[in-house]
């Protein structure tokens, strides 16, 4: 291996030549702390940077040992030391200089959620740290500037590493923090499990955002407390007895006038399937991890979905099996998002009344005397909420702003005033049984007499089988290219959008989503299942669980192909996996 002195020779040697001669410095180079690999050397200054990465013997780095000792405190620890990059990163007073991407420096940018990332991975046993990042070679027009480069190289990189990436004793009590923090969320996702809740939100918790389009925590803003009715209390580890408000597995409704914070509340345990950092104000806010927000998404498509549980006997004779089109309306978008979620493993849904189709919600007893049943194809959620919790085990969050039809299939009532609960459960369903007592209110409830019971007819097969795109003119990700092949490309334009090849999949409806580095994942996760996995006779639920464990054993750097080169990913969960493939318009079966 070459060494750091050998790195800088090279590099002054080449001062001012074309810009082509930096792809001669890729390797790796041993300096005095860790080894430096120049993965990628970028073919222009104004092209993406470089990618580099930096392994450090697990001793040197010192960090604590127990940080090894479970998955969840190593990827908190690696979630901690990109933060600390970042940080040190944007710590810098100056610059190299040159043109266009010149000496910039940067790695993932992380949220307010905890995430699995390939730009730092801490290795067991020993705990060596891989961290990746990202260098823009520095250049003047296009010549290159030698000079510039070995300053980042050699003056600002070690300085920024040292102090990113190694332990310090001052830091000691902030990493012990960090570990109980950790420690205790995962005890409170058991706590859920053990004691049947869908849901917790401790007391204190800060709930709202300080903008639309931010996820930190607002200022002086109303901390959570929850109703006696509901308070229960969990015994974490580190902190100790922790209360809060449990939502119990079943119904539970969310009410309360406009502005008092219902979507809030939701929005709040929508995020809850992740881990926070500590500041964020929902550290102890979490949901069932398997839950999925639903909405409306007309003009999505949708490819051999089975919706007949709630759209069937469709005009002209068609039906709700194997529905597909190119642009779904509200109800029949709503509908596919609903099973797909049953299909992807979802034991909890959270609705919000405010996007959803009204029609494929709900539908009174007014409407029915007009259009009869059997010439109305859907059926409404209204009809399937208590057989889904009662025959399927799958909860429903639903937050009700305008309909009360809800209230006699609602286990829970919890009303939001001034952005605290109350629960209003007795309240809501003496009103129902009020109203029922005066006439028709709901799908076949008259007046004096009472529903039949719904049952839940069977659930699809979940039998699609998609084709994939193997042979031909195609190549997977960073396998080696052949003559004739051409390398299938991911681009992502944001968190709500990447393109494979020229084809777009569309994201901004799955709200769960909370990094832009997900959404890559899901791009080269769907190149992965369409050119490895996808054969026609493997079904799509085998398919992603074959993922699923690829992911487990190997990480997220599998899907990049097994090239030099590893893109910036976040590791998203198995719901979103199936949302973006659902969502995929070139998907075949």
């Amino acid at each position: 291996m070459n060494t750091a002195e050998e790195l800088k020779s090279a590099i002054l040697k080449m001062d001012h030549r074309g810009y082509p001669a930096y792809k001669s410095l890729a390797g790796s180079w041993r300096f005095p702390e860790y080894i430096l690999n120049i993965d990628h050397v970028q073919g222009d200054p104004f092209a993406s940077p470089s990618s580099l990465s930096v392994r450090i013997d697990g001793k040197r780095a010192g960090f604590p040992a127990a940080f090894l000792e479970t998955q969840a405190r190593r990827r908190a620890l690696e979630d901690a030391l990109v933060r600390r990059f970042q940080r040190e990163t944007g710590r810098l007073t100056e610059r190299a200089k040159g043109s266009g991407k010149s000496g910039l420096i940067e790695s993932s940018r992380p949220g307010q959620e905890v995430l699995e990332r390939t730009a730092c991975r801490v290795k067991t046993p020993g705990g060596e740290i891989l961290f990746r990042f990202y260098v823009g070679f520095p250049a003047f027009g296009r010549s290159i500037a030698a000079g510039e480069l070995v300053s980042i190289l050699f003056e600002m990189l070690p300085k920024i590493i040292h102090a990113a990436l190694f332990f310090h004793q001052e830091e000691a009590a902030a990493f012990q923090r960090l570990l109980f923090l950790t420690d205790d969320q995962q005890a409170l996702r058991q706590f859920l499990k053990e004691r049947g809740l869908a849901a917790f939100v401790a007391d204190g918790a800060v709930l709202p955002r300080e903008s639309g389009i931010s996820q930190r925590p607002m200022k002086d803003a109303v901390k959570f407390r929850s109703p006696d009715s509901l308070r229960v209390t969990a015994k974490l580890p580190h902190a100790g007895d922790v209360s809060g408000m449990g939502i119990p597995r079943g119904v539970t409704l969310i009410v309360g006038g406009g502005y008092h914070g219902k979507s809030t509340l939701l929005e709040a345990l929508q995020r809850g399937v992740y881990d926070h950092i500590a500041g964020d104000g929902r550290e102890f806010v979490v949901a069932d991890e398997t839950a999925v927000k639903l909405r409306a998404e007309d003009g999505r498509s949708i490819r051999n979905t089975d919706i007949s549980l709630f759209i069937d006997h469709l005009p002209g004779g068609k039906r709700g099996a194997g529905f597909t089109t190119e642009n779904a309306s509200g109800s029949t978008s709503q509908a596919a998002n609903t099973i797909e979620a049953i299909e992807a493993g979802s034991r909890l849904f959270l609705i919000d009344e405010d996007t959803c189709a009204t029609n494929f919600m709900i539908r009174d007893a007014l409407m029915e005397k007009v259009v009869r049943r059997e010439q109305e194809p859907i059926t409404p959620f209204l009809n399937r909420i208590r057989p889904l919790y009662e025959e399927a085990g799958i909860s429903v969050i639903l937050v009700a702003g305008s309909s009360g039809l809800f209230f006699e299939k609602a286990d829970l009532v919890i009303q939001m005033d001034n952005y605290l609960p109350f629960d209003i459960t007795e309240r809501a369903k003496n009103a129902a049984r009020e109203a029922a007592a005066g006439g028709a209110t709901a799908n076949g409830t008259a007046a004096g007499g009472a529903a039949a019971r719904e049952t839940l007819p069977p659930l699809p097969d979940f039998h699609r089988c998609p084709k994939g795109e193997r042979g031909g003119n195609r190549q997977y990700g960073g396998e080696r290219q052949r003559d004739g092949e051409r390398r299938r490309k991911i681009k992502v334009t944001g968190i709500d959008e990447f393109l494979l090849d020229r084809e777009s999949v569309r994201l901004g409806q799955v709200e769960q989503l909370a990094d832009r580095e997900q959404t890559a994942a899901l791009g080269y996760a769907l190149l992965y299942l369409e050119e490895k996995v996808f054969d026609g006779r493997t079904t799509l639920r085998e398919a992603v669980e074959k993922l699923r464990e690829l992911l487990e054993k190997e990480g997220l750097e599998a899907l990049s192909g097994g090239g030099r080169t590893v893109p910036s990913l976040a590791m998203p969960r198995v719901q979103e996996i199936f949302a973006c493939v659902s969502r995929y318009r070139g998907l075949r079966f």
